[in-house]
């Protein structure tokens, strides 16, 4: 997987809770393939979103978003906490919800390649 396949606090055009189109800016982006210069891109081909939950955004983090990165069929979402682990917890979508798939110390996602997390 190639730099342009990844992309930090780019808006992703996702639906709407009331129909139509929003937008989120997820902490980082995985994609199957390079995207175009965009300030709003489509998730057509987005592989993975992660968010980093900072105080105050537990609750966006691990419903809002998650229920919403769901709706938009993104096949996998992983939360980073802050505690001394750095825990992410890695969903991966099963019919219209994510299911927790593993939960593991970041340390241990960088140390390991795509192969390890089946990014699909």
């Amino acid at each position: 997987m190639s730099a342009d396949h990844i992309a930090q606090a780019v808006g992703l055009r996702i639906p709407g809770r009331r129909g139509g189109v929003g937008g989120r800016i997820p902490d980082l982006v995985v994609w199957s393939k390079a995207q175009a210069d965009g300030v709003w891109l489509p998730t057509a081909d987005v592989l993975l979103v992660v968010e980093i939950v900072s105080p105050g955004s537990e609750g966006t983090d691990t419903v809002t978003k998650r229920s919403e990165f769901a709706a938009a069929g993104i096949p996998q979402y992983w939360i980073v906490e802050q505690d001394p682990a750095q825990t992410v917890a890695m969903h991966r979508l099963a019919g219209e919800r994510y299911e927790v798939r593993a939960t593991m110390p970041l340390a241990w996602v960088l140390n390991t390649g795509p192969a390890e997390y089946d990014l699909g």
